[in-house]
């Protein structure tokens, strides 16, 4: 997305469909976005719970800072949390988003009859389990996205999405080792 041409961001049809559905442009050389033409005060952001829901949130994300970032100021962009998992016996059903939190589930059950489902993303989930776990504002979890230090944000969008191999590759040797949980 850092190194994508507003051209060929703009031949997506799936970003030409959000920037229509917000109503409100886009912010970039030729066009100016306007927060007064927005249709919705709450954008959310929801993917796979797995690695390549991650990498499409990332991206996602770098187009709203790069191309609409009046949306992030106003607090109007979230970020769902759907569940990885599905923990289960008889009828007591919990969701879990991390492994520490399945093995906590599946502990709390206190019986070895436990099914355990892992998602392998939102379209394994039937209609129900989806409005349970990531629509229904009682249990749903939603994060805000927030520009807490802009220059900061930016280093950061710049290192993790730009050009420059070497400062990311520099970045994942050094935090490669903090990962517990991977999804492959």
């Amino acid at each position: 997305m850092e190194k994508a041409r507003i051209d060929k961001i703009l031949g997506s049809d799936n970003i030409r469909t959000l920037i229509v559905a917000l109503g409100a442009g886009i912010q970039d050389s030729s066009s100016s976005f306007d927060l007064a033409k927005l249709r919705y005060h709450r954008v959310i952001i929801m993917t796979d719970a797995d690695v390549d829901g991650a990498h499409i949130r990332t991206l996602l994300l770098t187009f709203f800072y790069r191309y609409m970032p009046a949306i992030i100021e106003a607090g109007y962009l979230y970020i769902a949390q759907p569940p990885l998992y599905r923990i289960s016996t008889g009828k007591e059903t919990k969701y879990a988003s991390s492994e520490k939190e399945r093995e906590e589930a599946i502990a709390s059950f206190k019986t070895k009859n436990v099914n355990v489902q892992r998602f392998k993303g939102l379209g394994e989930m039937n209609a129900e389990q989806l409005w349970e776990t990531a629509m229904n504002p009682e249990n749903r979890v939603f994060l805000q996205a927030r520009i807490e230090d802009a220059a900061a944000a930016n280093e950061i969008f710049e290192m993790l999405m730009g050009e420059r191999v070497e400062p990311r590759r520099d970045f994942i040797k050094a935090e490669a080792r903090k990962v517990q949980n991977l999804d492959v």
